[in-house]
């Protein structure tokens, strides 16, 4: 059955000057509003200990400037606020962070009665019009919303949340187990194995001889007692810093996208492990490599791919010795018997080799199958 769903759509815009200078107006009054309502929200709580319900509308009779923007990014800003606060009561993640120009400038507006629509080449969006685009893809389906937002680097984009159809993949009666890894990026329960692209590896003298320069650029801006945003070379250096991050960013996720999709279209359960990977990150020794694989957002990928596409992602227990117990016999060594360095090791009960790796996941694949299967059960008598 086809199914409806929530899909972005990231297109590239090209606006002219005055088109530039409203996105800037529009990133400043959002960003005004976000750290306006946290601060007051901040004060009347320590005053009152209760949270104050403020509203953009009561700030622009003070600032009748923040009317010059679309008053929908301001009640977004609002929203978000919301949430944020509702999430920090409720389920206990970080306190809402004041904003910070320059810091991942956006704002987020709502397609009410075709305010947001497209062209071939271009995206209207309310109270500037039409801007020039790169639509590279069709896009079929209502646009929602759309979040417009502005590079380090100097690009525009345009986030366009739209409501559309997706066909169910067919099945392939395939089933697969994913070990996560730094050598390898992943290893299947099928034997493949995908090499890590260490990306920011790969990039890592040109970002620091970037990095090296912008240094020098700050220190002379600092000797000659300017500001860095009134110094052109410091600026276009940083432009260029800026870029080799993006190029990162890029490769990876392009990467990411399509071996998650590949995963996805070639199999119907996917088992893979719930790693703590926040905590993994605290290790000093792993964090830089944990962080350039990427393994959140590839799993988050693979979360949403398979509800689109009618598939079932598993998730093991993080604690399951998937490593330690034999694929074939299922004996567990014990504490101290498997080293991280140890990528093969003999089974003392079948008396057969097992590469770390390939054993892992093939144990991963039979431990999400078990639960696949109880969870059929437990519908099954939920049924009756």
């Amino acid at each position: 059955m086809p199914k409806q769903i929530l899909k972005a759509y990231k297109v590239r815009l090209y606006p002219n000057d005055e088109q530039q200078v409203f996105f800037a107006k529009s990133f400043g009054c959002t960003r005004f509003i976000w750290n306006k309502m946290l601060s007051d929200k901040v004060n009347h709580y320590k005053a009152n200990k209760t949270i104050l319900n403020n509203t953009p509308a009561q700030y622009k009779k003070e600032f009748e400037w923040l009317k010059e923007v679309d008053s929908l990014a301001l009640a977004n800003v609002q929203q978000n606020l919301r949430s944020a606060y509702k999430k920090f009561f409720e389920q206990g993640t970080g306190f809402p962070k004041f904003k910070k120009k320059g810091i991942k400038d956006s704002y987020t507006t709502n397609n009410q009665k075709g305010t947001v629509a497209l062209t071939y080449n271009s995206v209207k969006l309310p109270k500037i019009g039409h801007i020039k685009a790169k639509i590279h893809r069709r896009i079929n389906g209502l646009i929602k919303s759309a979040t417009i937002s502005a590079t380090p680097s100097g690009k525009y984009f345009v986030s366009l949340l739209v409501e559309t159809v997706v066909e169910p993949l067919p099945k392939t009666y395939s089933n697969i187990g994913i070990d996560l890894g730094l050598t390898n990026f992943i290893v299947l329960s099928d034997s493949t194995k995908v090499a890590n692209p260490r990306f920011l590896s790969k990039l890592k003298d040109k970002l620091a001889r970037e990095q090296k320069i912008l240094a020098k650029r700050r220190e002379v801006a600092k000797a000659q007692q300017r500001k860095l945003s009134d110094s052109r070379n410091y600026q276009k250096q940083k432009a260029k810093v800026a870029k080799v991050y993006e190029k990162i960013t890029n490769q990876r996720l392009d990467f990411l996208h399509k071996l998650s999709f590949n995963i996805i279209k070639n199999h119907d359960v996917i088992a893979i492990e719930d790693l703590n990977i926040k905590g993994m990150v605290k290790n000093r020794k792993l964090a830089k490599a944990i962080s350039d694989s990427s393994w959140s957002v590839f799993t988050i990928m693979l979360a949403y791919k398979a509800e689109w596409y009618d598939k079932a992602l598993v998730k093991i227990d993080r604690w399951y010795p998937s490593s330690k117990t034999c694929s074939g016999c299922d004996y567990v060594l014990g504490k101290d018997d498997l080293k991280l360095s140890d990528r093969l090791w003999d089974c003392p009960r079948c008396l057969q080799t097992r590469d770390r790796d390939i054993n892992a996941s093939i144990n991963i694949l039979n431990q999400g199958l078990i639960l696949v299967q109880q969870s059929k059960t437990v519908g099954a008598i939920g049924l009756a």
